[in-house]
């Protein structure tokens, strides 16, 4: 049995593995680095070890630290949740050298899965499904270029080593092959120091469903499937269980295909089986075949656990533990649907570009398990994957779940960093998505209308300028400018100037943008044309106003205006980073959209590109740089303004 655990990871996992060990009177010791020394999971941990710097190579990818830390503190397993260290299978081996528990599989069961190439021959070999495509070791690129044109375009381009949508490319063309070939290589390359690849017939309107499978290194059973398709740039954004559409039969095949793959390596453990799926119509028993096997507790576990009332932390401990299955595949029932949305510290209407900042206020309704990380006061950094939390919610039926979804993310409450909140509920109330018609490329088809910017209503703009100037602020409403009333000043709302007027202690109205709108405070309740104010975060000079599509105002301060941008002359740096590449050199010709660099941040690779067409007239960092944000990177000639 275990006593004390010492948790490998960081964020919201840690913390979600530290609620169940607790429930089971173990004690939990958490490692961190240095820009993680006031995180969360340290706070929650009985016992915290200090690993190394803020990046992951100087901290959660030191084994070697992680297990002297075990020591050190008297832990008897390690669990890795997922990411970092997780399927590593060197560094089971060294847990398992040290006489500790890992809570996981097998080294050779990571090794078994954790190439996609040698994956998918054990899957043959076993008779589980797979994609029509090439997983030979030959990876010289007119070979690839060749087994590509064989397949049939479109094709993927996948890492064989990794996983999280890193080092996956489309060619759609023999065209583009070449440069998505090297694209692949080079993130692949970077996120796991192997930039070999693999290729595969992509599938059209395909579909991605995944099984959750258990083991005990004997038998093994499935806990049904979740619906991942809803995906950014192969980045899971809603995830739900079961999936739509899905019939016994189908979910009998799949189910049994999955418990074949884990039975074929003896796997111990939470793992997941993942299948792309033909969506293109019904769901068919010949109509799914094999991608992955994730040998880990999966990010979206939440909605299995909904779903069928299992802990799946708890089974982790208590098989890594020494015991059993703790159930027959029989026993296993599906009660309800659930869905799980990723709130993320990232900007939808910038191309979902990753945001830092300190979170003056974060809030959850009670109608939704929120697993998450930080607490308001906490910092969200450039050195990690930005999630701020997984919203996840469980209803009845499909229809009910979806609804209980949508209202969750209108009441959660997110101040401090720019987030995707409302993609968020503009993708839970896209109606394909709620007729259940999901393919990995709804968000595509549908991403302009899903990230277009919320614009501020009049009420909006009021109720911006009532926060601001202080008004709502104080307790009683306007009763502290009745003595002067009627009185108008103006008050600067981000681009807009809003007129507010008080008439008396409890009517104002406010004027801006050609709108009048009408102000009335009733008790501690405020109302803007009759409608109750939304609710409202004030930090500063910035107010925040929550519901369906959270929007934020900024009041400028006159003491400290910015100088007005170069027209598009200079690119810069969007936030601190790993200067990757530079595609141009001084004097070349580019036109707006072509590639000028590659900015490696938070996990991922950023293209940055051209705002306009012009002469390169100047470079400032070189690659391999660490940057900051709004460094000036390229600059282009200026345009000459009296030239024909």
């Amino acid at each position: 049995m275990i006593t004390k655990l010492l948790i490998a990871n960081r964020g919201e996992i840690a913390c979600r593995i530290m609620a169940t060990a607790k429930t089971r009177g173990i004690a939990c010791v958490a490692v961190y680095s240095d820009a993680d020394a006031q995180a969360r999971h340290v706070r929650l941990a009985d016992q915290a070890v200090h690993i190394g710097g803020a990046s992951p190579i100087d901290s959660y990818l030191r084994g070697d630290r992680i297990i002297q830390a075990a020591r050190d503190m008297g832990a008897d397993a390690i669990h890795p949740g997922y990411g970092f260290l997780s399927e590593n299978p060197d560094f089971v081996d060294a847990v398992t050298a040290a006489g500790l528990i890992f809570v996981g599989p097998s080294a050779d069961a990571i090794r078994a899965m954790g190439l996609k190439d040698r994956a998918k021959a054990l899957m043959i070999k076993a008779g589980v499904p797979v994609v029509p495509g090439y997983h030979g070791t030959e990876q010289d690129d007119d070979l690839l270029r060749g087994e590509a044109d064989k397949i049939g375009y479109p094709v993927m381009i996948k890492a064989v080593a990794g996983g999280g949508g890193k080092g996956m490319r489309l060619a759609e063309t023999a065209l583009d092959f070449d440069e998505q070939l090297a694209s692949a290589r080079a993130e692949s390359r970077n996120a796991f120091g192997n930039d070999a690849v693999l290729i595969e017939k992509f599938i059209t309107a395909p579909r991605h469903i995944e099984v959750q499978i258990f083991g005990d290194g004997v038998q093994a059973v499935h806990l049904f499937e979740r619906d991942c398709s809803l995906q950014r740039r192969h980045q899971k954004v809603i995830e739900e269980a079961p999936a739509p559409g899905m019939t016994d039969a189908v979910r009998d095949a799949m189910g049994a295909a999955a418990v074949k793959a884990a039975k074929a390596i003896g796997y111990s453990g939470a793992g997941t089986v993942e299948f792309i799926v033909d969506g293109s119509g019904p769901l068919r028993t010949d109509g799914f075949w094999f991608m992955e096997m994730n040998t880990r507790l999966q990010v979206e576990h939440p909605i299995t656990e909904a779903i069928t009332g299992i802990d799946l932390v708890d089974w982790q401990l208590r098989v890594a533990g020494g015991e059993t299955l703790p159930m027959r595949q029989e026993d296993v029932k599906i009660q309800g649907h659930a869905f799980e949305a990723r709130l993320y510290a990232e900007d939808a209407t910038q191309g979902f570009l990753p945001a830092i900042g300190r979170l003056t206020h974060l809030t959850f309704p009670d109608t939704v398990r929120a697993d998450t990380g930080v607490e308001a006061g906490d910092e969200i950094t450039p050195h990690y994957d930005p999630m701020i939390a997984k919203v996840i919610v469980h209803g009845p039926d499909r229809a009910a779940a979806l609804a209980m979804l949508t209202k969750g993310l209108a009441a959660t409450q997110v101040a401090g960093t720019v987030t995707n909140l409302g993609f968020l509920t503009a993708l839970a109330t896209n109606a394909d998505f709620a007729a259940g018609r999901v393919d990995t490329g709804l968000i595509a088809r549908n991403l302009d209308g899903l990230t277009a910017a919320p614009n501020p209503t009049p009420s909006d703009l009021a109720q911006a300028a009532l926060a601001l100037s202080g008004v709502m602020a104080r307790h009683g409403g306007a009763t502290g400018f009745a003595l002067h009333a009627p009185l108008t000043w103006s008050i600067d709302v981000g681009a807009t100037v809003v007129a507010l007027t008080i008439h008396r202690p409890d009517h104002a109205t406010c004027t801006g943008a050609g709108h009048v709108v009408d102000v009335r405070r009733l008790g501690n309740i405020w109302r803007l044309d009759g409608q109750k104010a939304r609710p409202q975060h004030l930090a500063g000079r910035v107010v925040t106003l929550f519901g369906a599509a959270p929007i934020t105002f900024t009041q400028p301060d006159p003491l400290d205006r910015a100088s007005a941008s170069q027209g598009g002359d200079t690119v810069l740096t969007p936030m601190p980073g790993m200067l990757r590449d530079i595609s141009v050199a001084v004097g070349d010709d580019v036109q707006e959209g072509d590639r000028l660099a590659v900015l490696e941040a938070m996990k991922m690779e950023h293209v940055l590109r051209a705002p306009r067409a012009g002469k390169i007239a100047a470079i400032h960092a070189v690659p391999g740089s660490q940057v900051q944000a709004g460094i000036a990177l390229i600059s282009l000639e200026v345009l000459d303004a009296d030239k024909d």
